[in-house]
């Protein structure tokens, strides 16, 4: 979601910083460091003709609050706060969940629900994956979601499913060894209208 005062361009740059800050960094030759931060500077040399006062408008303006500036030892550097499908980011600022006092749900579309329902859900080829807290459509989910599934947190913890918080509020898991939260930890699952799906 972007706010309403983004322009066409701004809305450009913000997609083309999350592609570069989440997937291809490394591809680009950016020094991306283990906790997802790069310069600003060494960025803008891959994103011609904008400038840092782009980078700040599009960090402030985006709604989902999906990157975060800071000056490090005077260098403004840049990082995208999840979402990443690169190994090597390894400390993003993530918390430990180890209470729920929220639903924790995954947004997601008829298409899928074939397979979801046969494997369960799969971080594919991200690091993580995405849940919001609630029906949160700013952080977490997008209003374009027809499916949404709950989470058993506390089956899903007990059996040694780890879930974090990243900084902008988004419940992140990597799933099981092989990258899966399986159909036995869902605790429900409701399309848009509000109508149950049968998942057993």
């Amino acid at each position: 979601m972007f706010s309403k005062n983004q322009s066409k361009n701004d809305i450009v740059l913000s997609k083309k910083l999350s592609y570069l800050l989440r997937h291809s960094s490394i591809k680009e030759g950016l020094n991306i460091k283990p906790n997802g931060f790069v310069v600003v500077s060494e960025l803008l040399n891959k994103l011609h003709h904008y400038t840092i006062n782009d980078i700040k408008r599009i960090v402030e303006n985006n709604n989902k609050q999906r990157f975060t500036l800071d000056t490090i030892n005077g260098v403004l550097e840049i990082k995208a706060n999840q979402g990443h499908s690169i190994s090597k980011i390894s400390e993003l600022t993530l918390k430990v969940l180890d209470s729920a006092e929220f639903d924790i749900i995954h947004g997601t579309y008829f298409k899928y629900w074939t397979t979801i329902k046969t494997e369960g859900l799969s971080r594919m080829r991200r690091n993580h994956i995405h849940f919001a807290k609630g029906l949160n459509f700013i952080n977490g989910l997008r209003q374009s979601a027809e499916l949404f599934i709950y989470i058993n947190f506390e089956k899903a913890k007990k059996d040694g499913l780890i879930f974090l918080e990243s900084e902008n509020g988004v419940i992140l898991c990597a799933g099981d060894l092989k990258g899966f939260i399986e159909t036995k930890y869902f605790l429900k699952v409701t399309t848009k209208h509000d109508q149950a799906l049968n998942f057993n």
